[in-house]
């Protein structure tokens, strides 16, 4: 199942980079239409699209690896440098626009063809929401980090390029020319304030964050209600890596009890913790009576 899953989430990784590719076309045909600098700052953020699909794309299939004798566990934090990555390139993108759109607000330009460099503009915004929409099922569901930040930057993208449309068309309808380059500028700072924040999130994956608070509660929940026999459970850890949720925590057991009923209760957490949490590595440490922190209650 696990490798069904990686599949898939490599099959709609590699889907993406045909779909970006057809929105930079799409994008980059409705600027040469119109010589819009807000319309060229919204395709040059699609070339960003283009190269976060393909970085994500190895970082998926690098990620898939097993386990060998360097990675005991695993290559699941690939896909962290590949949304490290896309926030490097959506960050370049926004100081290149900016410096477009310095040069656009000196020497303004009226627009060519508005109308049809609109529809064309329009038509590549819906096809970017509907792949962010589909984006953000996948990546959820198959807990792919690289997927995640990939629709994240899209939807950005798509209010981006929402705005853009208005804007140019209030260029066209007014003549106010200032208009389209300050949109380009209101763009690029937009950009950056997406790629920064996802650079944080990334980073803070790479930092082995624990995992958020109401998936620890439910951990907790879970141990507590299939460890029956033991004693107490203490020293809780959890951490993020891609796909993948690593559980380690101390299990007091009564000293008459045997090696094989301790074991009984270890496989019980296991399989209760992995249905939970679906790519999941538990690590349990069994100890005696004497190294509980309380008594007469199971304690996390």
């Amino acid at each position: 199942m696990a490798e069904t899953r990686a599949s898939r989430i490599e099959h709609v990784a590699a889907a993406s980079v045909a779909v970006a590719l057809a929105v930079l076309a799409l994008k980059a045909g409705a600027w040469w239409i119109t010589g819009s600098v807000a319309l060229f700052a919204d395709a040059l953020e699609s070339v960003v699209n283009v190269a976060a699909a393909v970085a994500a794309l190895l970082a998926i299939r690098l990620s898939a690896l097993p386990p060998d004798a360097n990675h005991p566990y695993g290559h699941a934090k690939a896909e962290y440098f590949s949304a490290v990555l896309e926030g490097a390139l959506i960050i370049v993108a926004a100081l290149l626009i900016l410096h477009e759109s310095w040069a656009a607000w000196q020497n303004p330009r009226p627009l060519d063809q508005a109308p049809l460099g609109l529809v064309v503009s329009a038509v590549a915004t819906g096809v970017n929401a509907a792949w962010a929409a589909l984006l953000f099922r996948r990546g959820r569901a198959g807990r792919s980090p690289a997927l995640l930040a990939d629709a994240r930057h899209l939807l950005a993208d798509v209010v981006t390029s929402g705005g853009v449309l208005v804007g140019v068309a209030l260029v066209a309808l007014t003549g106010i020319l200032w208009l389209d380059p300050l949109l380009a500028a209101l763009t690029a700072l937009n950009i950056l304030w997406s790629g920064t924040r996802l650079m944080r999130e990334s980073v803070g994956g790479l930092m082995d964050e624990a995992v958020p608070a109401e998936t620890l509660a439910r951990i907790r929940e879970l141990v507590a209600r299939n460890a029956e026999g033991a004693i107490e459970a203490h020293d809780m850890r959890t951490r993020h890596s891609g796909r993948f949720t690593f559980v380690e925590f101390h299990l007091v057991v009564p000293a008459a009890m045997t090696v094989t009923d301790a074991h009984d209760i270890c496989d019980r957490v296991e399989a209760a913790l992995k249905a939970e949490l679906g790519n999941a590595t538990i690590t349990i440490h069994v100890e005696p009576e004497g190294k509980a922190k309380h008594r007469g209650v199971l304690v996390l």
